[in-house]
């Protein structure tokens, strides 16, 4: 098993509670939202806002007329010094604040079976793991900490051969959101809109939002990363959602709005070698869940798609389960059929997020194993597992027999 404390200083007990508490926070965050979403599909919520303000915006409809990016081969990814995506990826999540624990990252690389590691570049609270030179507005609003050297993480998992994933959280971001207000969700009297869980999105609208979170991702594939992976690519689901307006002039929908940003993502990170991919709800196969995340028309830019298909996640009587936690691997295998019926024709690769935590009961190596197998059987491209306190168990990951 691996794990560890989540911050690099662990002298006194005031600390380890504080780490407790985000631990807890972070995992009603999770289960709020998932929630959130829930409720909206059985209710038929339309998740709409007014704008407000002036502004430009794009156009409704379609992101752009150009035809489907051309995306990186092997051989080109290679030539600009980065790894081939493994056949199955086997990985894990890694938080930037374990990555600047001393000898922690070369643990995680060590273990057994693993091809692949999920860096944190930016996180759920608006933090870069590293200062990126090239991208002054992240130092400029405090966001941008030394939690890892970004080349050094990159030449640590490529001595190992191990494929490096760089993780941006998009639009929900307390740092820029605060510090830049002009380029955040704002409430209807004006004030800074917030989730539940008090915090922060930038407007998914403004293109300097999206320049300044692919600034980032190209400041970490210059560094080394493989690839860039945007979760939270979507507008606001938990929070009170009817006093949201979005500054400006926007005419585009939702569900193209999300796609447009992947293909402007993809637009510049391919050129550099470097793949493309998003993080979707376990549900957006199969809803609308008005968050413009809409997995066929995103499958289009990126070069994968990573589902979240946490059986604790789905109500019951989804899938016609009793309790789809109860039983992780036919969930998954249901989520995953789902998703290849949506993805069908397209090139993206289909690999999900696995649970690797106890919510709503005691998850076992078994429960992770089951899900690992379903994922198997329905072929999918492998899987990245899921522990918001980094802890494996490295049964979960070994090859396929």
């Amino acid at each position: 098993m691996l794990g560890g404390p989540l911050d690099e200083h662990d002298s006194t007990g005031r600390s380890r509670e504080r780490r407790r508490q985000r631990r807890r926070r972070q995992v009603r965050r999770r289960r709020a939202v998932a929630l959130a979403v829930l409720l909206a599909v059985v209710a038929g919520i339309t998740l709409g806002a007014r704008s407000v303000g002036g502004g430009s915006g794009g156009k409704a409809g379609s992101p752009a007329k150009s035809p489907t990016l051309a995306k990186e081969s092997d051989a080109q990814a290679a030539a600009r010094g980065h790894l081939a995506v493994p056949k199955e990826i086997r990985g894990v999540h890694v938080t930037m604040a374990l990555a600047s624990l001393p000898g922690k990252m070369q643990q995680y690389l060590a273990m057994p079976g693993l091809n692949t590691v999920e860096l944190d570049v930016k996180d759920e609270d608006g933090r870069v793991g590293f200062v990126p030179s090239a991208v002054p507005l992240a130092r400029r609003i405090g966001a941008a900490g030394p939690y890892y050297k970004a080349k050094r993480a990159a030449r640590l998992a490529h001595a190992k051969g191990i494929y490096l994933i760089g993780r941006i959280v998009t639009f929900e971001d307390p740092v820029l959101s605060e510090k830049r207000p002009d380029m955040a969700i704002h409430s209807s009297d004006g004030s800074l809109w917030h989730t539940n869980a008090g915090l922060g999105w930038t407007n998914p609208y403004d293109k300097r939002v999206w320049k300044y979170n692919v600034d980032l991702g190209e400041a970490a594939v210059k560094a080394g990363f493989d690839e860039i992976q945007f979760d939270y690519v979507r507008f606001p689901s938990d929070g009170d959602l009817s006093l949201i307006r979005y500054p400006g002039v926007h005419t585009q929908p939702m569900a193209w709005t999300i796609p447009a940003f992947t293909q402007y993502a993809a637009h510049r990170l391919h050129p550099l070698g470097a793949r493309v991919s998003v993080d979707v709800f376990g549900l957006s196969a199969t809803h609308d869940l008005g968050i413009g995340q809409l997995p066929r028309r995103i499958s289009r830019y990126v070069d994968a798609v990573y589902p979240m298909v946490y059986p604790s996640h789905y109500n019951p009587g989804e899938y016609n389960l009793s309790d789809p936690n109860a039983v992780p691997g036919e969930t998954v295998s249901h989520s995953l059929l789902d998703f290849q019926t949506a993805l069908e024709g397209r090139k993206a690769r289909l690999t999900p997020w696995l649970q690797d935590f106890s919510l709503g009961r005691t998850y076992t190596v078994d429960d992770v194993r089951a899900q690992v197998q379903a994922a198997r059987l329905r072929h999918a491209d492998g899987f990245l597992l899921w522990n918001a306190e980094g802890v494996y168990d490295a049964a979960a990951l070994q090859p396929p027999a």
